[in-house]
């Protein structure tokens, strides 16, 4: 890898460490940064957000996340494209009624004018892995 491919690694992963920190203090001009205007989020219950409706969801206090526990963090750059898998704990509430999950994240990143926006995110529920195993 070279020094400009591992710049964009380095810079990829203090991104992505920026937006959980936005997520966790609700800090919508810090998204509004990470986030590009062409953004789309499907949520663990399949419901696509725009830019918008996450911002509005921080704004408004419809979505607090007071804990979110990165457990593990892969960071994959090809070109200008990166992508960012992230399991993590949350907790908070959402619509007024509280929550806790374990998440998978894929982000995808695109890098241009100098910085890394997410421009698509998926997130699925993780089952407890620690309690007994599923029937299957």
């Amino acid at each position: 890898m070279g020094t400009d491919q591992a710049a964009l690694v380095a810079a990829l992963h203090e991104a992505e460490q920026k937006l959980q920190a936005a997520v966790r203090s609700g800090d919508s001009e810090a998204l509004d940064q990470l986030l590009d205007d062409r953004v789309r989020y499907t949520g663990p219950d399949g419901r696509v957000l725009t830019k918008a409706d996450d911002l509005e969801a921080h704004r408004s206090g419809a979505l607090a996340v007071a804990v979110f526990d990165q457990q593990d963090l892969q960071v994959t750059v090809v070109g200008s494209t990166g992508i960012t898998l992230v399991l993590a704990g949350l907790q908070g509430t959402a619509g007024g009624q509280p929550f806790a999950a374990r998440l998978q994240y894929t982000r995808t990143w695109v890098y241009a004018d100098d910085a890394w926006r997410v421009l698509a995110a998926h997130a699925s529920a993780v089952p407890d892995l620690d309690g007994p195993p599923s029937a299957g």
